[in-house]
């Protein structure tokens, strides 16, 4: 057993480190290096072919069948792997161009000049482009097709995230003509791997629905302890305020009335309230300058920019390019120091790709902010909405109070303060308040104030925008930070010492938002996202990484205090993480199938996605893997475990990139 063991963490070992040199050989050469060095070589595929073996002798040597369950879960295991290996072998991709009115029997594979036929034809009926109302922004894509098969004809509607299947055959809307008289469809032929792959997707889900009911069934109720952590230093910084100056502009009672207009953004209909914030936010990264609103600066640009242009309101990052434009006075400039005294732009040459980076990135994050401030004194950034794409009122009432309510960073430190009172001393807590109320009693309704809180932004967030928020980074972690705070409120009862780590790790979800982008912007989705899969896909993987996040604090709580409980909810939380994790990276290949063809692509999001699934199941192994039992160990590894979520999350964004970076 011992080699078996050896055997198993050294092919596993391999594969993690292959998957994650896969990822930064295609950030530094390309997709089709990483796929022909890594993903599609074949020692790589016989590294997956002797894991299998190794789980096949497992079952039989452990006796699986003794627990259906748990050998349901191996199995389906087995079966993705066995779907994978029939889908590289028997599969392959291409893509069909029909002008309107054209029919077309043959397509052509990737990588590959030489046309392959169909055994039916398809003619391009009429096609056609969704924009948002009230916008230029595509919503979907439409080619209306007719299917000659055999004498039968069948009309079919091709677009966004619905295809056409045809006798193993599947077409997705890719691309289209400038003169929408043409379609590009991507064709897919998987006619053995992804049933046999989606049969085991069932498999899998259903066995572990199966263990966690049984786990439910079988759990005892945990060892309460009245030891509680030491307590925490707090030190609260005070926030510098900015004097108000007087500039020309609207005053106050205008801008307030201006707000409530309704004008076209890149991809909704919005109070013109937002747009003059995210003007703002933009330029200066912040949504009031000097005691005047963003409306008021909005309208300052508009109406009076040589007033203006003197105002040091641009926010430049980069220290370099603040010294190469001879800006020494902190990191904000003027519009009129970007322009020499002859009239010269001096940022433009520095967009040039000669330039070193990151300085040329910084230069044409610069160069946009000029260019919006240019629209707003030409006024082409305002376009009023058409009448027939206007929203309700309460819909705009609702929109400019969100913009006002305080979000992620108040909330952030309210999070923070009060797990760090929770954290305090026992003794403290039974000291009489209020008469009646004792401390922890004002916790936690503090708590519940916290997360109705959140919970009612989030909400109306979701209302304004006409979609759940989880179609960027930010957002997603807006959602984490629900799941963490709603955690945190309903573990008061059944698991205390879980409510001061959960809220801890919430408030950090919500300060990542804050930090990701002052407020993330609330917007439409691009056509491929707008799925219900994208919904339960995100949810599913954020809610696990939650999990995982309260793995990691609970682990550096128990190298802390050695407290055993810390150590039984960690290992109660770690199975249904890995659960969630498994389901949520399924769920999304089900998706990726859906939307363009191929369920696995090895995408840098999709493989540290399943780097960090392997590396969270090998804990999960107590029985096979005795070092796991060790408390000391196993803590030790669940915080260094961590470090795969947050390169999954964070890393694949910044540092490699990929079709998942917008996540």
């Amino acid at each position: 057993m011992k080699t078996l063991r050896t055997l198993t963490l050294i092919l596993t070992s391999l594969l993690i480190v292959a998957m994650a040199a896969g990822t930064f050989i295609e950030r530094a050469h390309g997709h089709d290096a990483a796929t022909a060095t890594i993903y599609h070589a074949w020692w790589f595929i016989a590294l997956w072919g002797a894991l299998s073996a190794m789980g096949v002798f497992a079952i039989v040597k452990w006796k699986m069948w003794r627990r259906f369950w748990l050998l349901l879960l191996h199995i389906s295991l087995l079966l993705i792997l066995l779907g994978a290996l029939l889908s590289h072998l028997t599969s392959h991709q291409g893509s069909l161009h029909i002008r309107q009115g054209n029919t077309a029997d043959y397509y052509f594979p990737t990588n590959t000049d030489q046309a392959l036929s169909l055994p039916f034809s398809l003619r391009l009926d009429t096609f056609m482009v969704a924009y948002t109302t009230g916008t230029g922004m595509p919503r979907d894509f439409h080619s209306q097709i007719s299917v000659f098969d055999k004498g039968d004809t069948l009309k079919a509607d091709i677009r966004m995230n619905h295809i056409l299947s045809r006798r193993g055959y599947r077409f997705y809307q890719t691309s289209y003509d400038p003169d929408l008289r043409g379609t590009i469809l991507t064709v897919s032929y998987d006619p053995w791997g992804l049933p046999l792959t989606y049969v085991a997707y069932a498999l899998l889900g259903l066995s572990m629905m199966g263990i966690m009911a049984s786990k439910l069934l079988k759990r005892r109720k945990a060892n309460k302890s009245d030891k509680i952590l030491a307590a925490i230093v707090l030190t609260i910084c005070t926030l510098p305020l900015h004097a108000r100056q007087s500039i020309p502009t609207v005053n106050a009672k205008e801008a307030a009335k201006m707000e409530r207009l309704q004008v076209s953004g890149e991809d909704r209909v919005m109070p013109l309230g937002t747009l003059s914030r995210d003007f703002l936010l933009t330029l200066y990264g912040k949504p009031s300058y000097r005691g005047l609103t963003a409306m008021q600066v909005l309208a300052g640009w508009t109406l009076r920019p040589d007033a203006w242009k003197d105002q040091p309101m641009i926010r430049i990052k980069n220290q370099t390019l603040r010294q190469r434009l001879g800006i020494n006075d902190g990191q904000y400039a003027t519009f009129a120091q970007l322009f020499s005294a002859n009239g010269n732009y001096r940022v433009e040459p520095l967009t040039a790709d000669t330039t070193p980076e990151p300085l040329r990135k910084a230069a044409i994050e610069l160069d946009e902010k000029v260019g919006l401030i240019l629209m707003a004194t030409r006024g082409e950034l305002v376009r009023p909405a058409p009448t027939d794409a206007k929203v309700s009122e309460t819909r705009v009432t609702a929109e400019l109070l969100y913009n006002r309510l305080p979000k992620s960073l108040p909330l952030f430190i309210c999070s923070f303060m009060l797990a760090v009172l929770l954290f305090l001393p026992q003794g403290i807590k039974e000291k009489r308040l209020f008469r009646s109320l004792q401390l922890k009693d004002l916790l936690h309704i503090a708590l519940f104030v916290i997360v109705v809180y959140h919970t009612a932004l989030y909400f109306l967030r979701w209302y304004i925008g006409g979609r759940i928020p989880l179609g960027n980074g930010p957002e997603t972690m807006l959602f984490m930070a629900l799941c963490l705070l709603w955690t945190s409120l309903l573990s008061i009862k059944r698991q205390p010492l879980l409510t001061a780590p959960a809220l801890m790790m919430g408030g950090f979800a919500l300060l990542v938002a804050h930090l990701s982008e002052s407020q993330p912007r609330i917007g439409g989705l691009m056509p491929v996202l707008q799925s219900p899969l994208l919904t339960i896909h995100v949810s599913v993987i954020m809610t696990a990484y939650a999990l995982l996040a309260l793995t990691c604090i609970l682990s550096v709580l128990w190298l802390i205090t050695r407290q055993d409980e810390f150590t039984t909810l960690t290992r109660r939380l770690l199975m249904p993480a890995v659960f969630l994790l498994s389901a949520g990276i399924f769920l999304g290949a089900v998706w990726a199938g859906v939307s363009w063809g191929a369920y696995w692509s090895w995408d840098p999001k999709e493989v540290w996605a399943l780097i960090t699934l392997l590396v969270y199941a090998l804990p999960l192994h107590t029985q096979s893997l005795p070092t796991m039992r060790s408390p000391r160990v196993y803590h030790i590894y669940i915080l260094c475990a961590f470090f795969a979520v947050l390169f999954t999350y964070f890393g694949v964004n910044y540092l490699i990139g990929g079709m998942h970076s917008y996540a």
